[in-house]
């Protein structure tokens, strides 16, 4: 693709890079070439990276505060036959950051609206976490103000699935501190900041250790944030899987590293686990 009578009109939502500017899809690349003009959530950060890209596009900016207005230009573009890129600041548009009433404003014009997938700090996250996952719910950035984020906690805490959240580093002690504060303190926590860049870190540890773990070292409050809240415990019924996965690993562990394996595996609670495990190996 090499200029714009190589792309159908439309409306692109293309995936941008969470850090490292190398993750970026090659038909990413050809679409911002291809395109009559690049609206973005903030123009200059999109210029650093179709600059590093050797691309030069008109830049429109599309934010929260301009989408409605901007979709009107950009609609209009379309129906005459233009092909539009629309890029977040980084990721995937229109997941926690601006672009879904631009393409709702597309789409209602009876327009095409094109994705372009590629990176997200969700999928990047949950991928490194440890954790297995079958059924996880994301909701995004929890609110800033402490008596909502706490009643919002309190609405997902029933939930029998694992929780994704977004955080910022001003925020993301107080928000930690809720979770615990909240919600099952067994539940494994994955804290993922800076991902893909420089000082990415994954860390995966029980929810009630986390506040302590974050307070540790300052470093650890930097960056960006993903955070993976694991599966509940499970309920009673579940105890023979419990029972069943502790007997094949008591064969191989000491109880109290049986009993934290079991509990990871099974979602059990730990102090549930060792005690059974204790009470397993002392009827051997």
């Amino acid at each position: 693709m090499d200029n714009n009578a190589d792309l159908a009109a439309g409306l692109y939502l293309v995936a941008t890079p969470i850090g490292n500017l190398s993750d970026i899809t090659l038909r990413a690349l050809e679409v911002l070439k291809a395109c009559a003009m690049v609206a973005c959530e903030d123009t200059r950060v999109s210029a650093v990276l179709l600059a590093h890209y050797g691309i030069s596009k008109p830049l429109l900016s599309v934010r929260e505060h301009n989408e409605a207005r901007a979709a009107q230009r950009i609609v209009a573009a379309v129906a005459e036959g233009a092909a539009v890129a629309y890029v977040s600041d980084a990721g995937t548009p229109a997941i926690s950051d601006p672009g879904a009433r631009l393409a709702a404003a597309v789409r209602a014009a009876g327009l095409a609206v094109i994705p372009v997938p590629g990176p997200s700090a969700v999928a990047a996250a949950l991928s490194a976490s440890g954790q297995a996952l079958d059924h996880w719910l994301f909701y995004g950035f929890l609110p800033a103000r402490a008596g909502e984020r706490r009643q919002a906690l309190q609405n997902l805490r029933a939930l029998p699935y694992a929780l994704v959240f977004y955080e910022s580093p001003h925020r993301i002690v107080e928000a930690v501190d809720d979770l615990a504060d909240i919600l099952d303190q067994d539940r494994m926590l994955t804290v993922a900041r800076e991902l893909t860049k420089r000082f990415e870190a994954v860390h995966t540890l029980p929810l009630g250790e986390a506040p302590a773990w974050l307070r540790a070292d300052a470093n650890r409050q930097r960056g960006e944030f993903v955070l993976i809240l694991g599966v509940p415990a499970k309920p009673a019924e579940d105890a023979e899987t419990l029972r069943g996965t502790l007997t094949v690993l008591l064969d191989y562990l000491p109880v109290s590293q049986a009993a934290q394996a079991a509990a990871r595996l099974t979602g059990a609670k730990k102090n549930a686990a060792y005690s059974l495990a204790l009470a397993m190996r002392t009827a051997k």
